[in-house]
């Protein structure tokens, strides 16, 4: 008797926090805030005017202009 008990008790904090989680939730950071948060330093590449030439070098020596990480497959369906 005493582990039903506890079941259903336990089963109903699950059903309390599952409905819970069906509120609406406002965003930490505001869009007006998302600026600060954009520093350079999160960046992956660390010269990006660098990389630019030389991806542009790249594509000129094999002679494929986006042929690094653009959509399509040369069929013509993009």
């Amino acid at each position: 008797m005493n582990k039903k008990l506890i079941l259903r008790g336990f089963m109903a904090l699950l059903l309390a926090f599952g409905l819970s989680a069906c509120g609406t939730v406002e965003p930490w950071v505001k869009p007006y805030e998302r600026d600060r948060l954009a520093d350079p330093i999160m960046f992956l590449d660390a010269n990006p005017v660098s990389t630019s030439y030389i991806q542009h070098v790249y594509e000129a020596r094999e002679g494929a202009r986006g042929g690094e990480g653009s959509a399509g497959g040369g069929c013509g369906c993009n």
